[in-house]
This record gives structure tokens, C-alpha cells and sequence, in this order.
């Protein structure tokens, strides 16, 4: 027979709030500062980060929406808008044709470095400076393993 109650703990309970907060307050404060400062939401500069980190700037649209966890007809729409101020320019793979890639363009570059100090400074008022070194080191231990329990969650699917 299992003992084990089906409800969270206490302690459990407490964790998985201040998880939920987190989860779903962090982007939120994230988005209202790009907003601010720079005209565009967290998702779209974590996509121009995610490209500018890329061999070449360059990726297929498929991997860069596995990678900024997008559907590709959400960052199909997003790639227009990015066309449309000369962020990205979008060209067929000529490894495989079957693959659309996008190019981080030098305006593009441009927006990513004037949006960054902003944003990296309120990341770190938000995220690492509350917390010690150590304590940087323990969360970024548990929040690896849990990220990993997610992504194999997900890739059974």
C-alpha cells in the first residue's frame, strides 16, 4: 500500500510557489523592462540572443524554435516582423532545401547590444544579485536536474 500522501508537503509547497512565482512572474518583469527600454518582449530578444550565439548568427527555423520553446507557425509570424525592421533575413538551407534558415542581420546585432546592458542589469538585480555565490551554485544544480527531468518529459511526446 502507498503511504505517501498525494498532496505537497509543507515544505514542498512552499518551494513550488516560490517556483510558480518565478516561473511566472520573472518573464513578466523581464517583459515589461524590454518593453520599456527597448520596444520588444523578452521572448523576441531571446530570440535575437539565441541567433547572435549561433555559428554565423544563422540557424534553421525549426532548431531555433526548439531552442527559444516556439512553434514554428508562432516564430514564422515573429521572423515577418523581424524582416520587416531588417533584424533577420531568411534564405533556404543549401544543405537541405527542406529547411528555411535565419541570418541575424547587422541591425539586428544593433538592437540585440543596445537592448542588452538594460536587461542583463535587470536579470542580475532579479536573479543572482538576492543570492550568494553558493547559493548561485546550489540553485543552478537543482534547477539542471529538474530542467533535464522536463526536457526528457517532453521529448517523450
Amino acid at each position: 500500500m502507498n503511504t505517501q500522501s498525494p498532496w505537497l508537503d509543507d515544505d514542498q509547497q512552499d518551494l513550488w510557489q516560490a517556483l510558480l512565482t518565478v516561473v511566472i512572474a520573472l518573464p513578466a518583469a523581464l517583459d515589461r523592462q524590454l518593453q520599456r527600454t527597448s520596444g520588444i518582449s523578452n521572448f523576441e530578444y531571446g530570440v535575437l540572443a539565441r541567433l547572435s550565439m549561433a555559428d554565423e548568427a544563422t540557424m534553421r527555423l525549426s532548431d531555433l524554435a526548439r531552442d527559444c520553446d516556439s512553434t514554428q507557425p508562432r516564430l514564422s509570424k515573429l521572423m515577418d516582423r523581424f524582416e520587416a525592421r531588417d533584424w533577420v533575413a531568411r534564405r533556404p538551407d543549401p544543405g537541405d532545401g527542406r529547411y528555411t534558415l535565419a541570418a541575424l542581420t547587422d541591425t539586428g546585432r544593433q538592437k540585440l547590444v543596445e537592448s542588452a546592458p538594460e536587461h542583463v542589469a535587470q536579470v542580475k538585480r532579479l536573479v543572482f544579485d538576492p543570492l550568494t555565490a553558493a547559493q548561485r551554485r546550489h540553485l543552478g544544480a537543482a534547477l539542471a536536474r529538474i530542467a533535464t527531468t522536463v526536457r526528457r518529459e517532453l521529448e517523450e511526446r
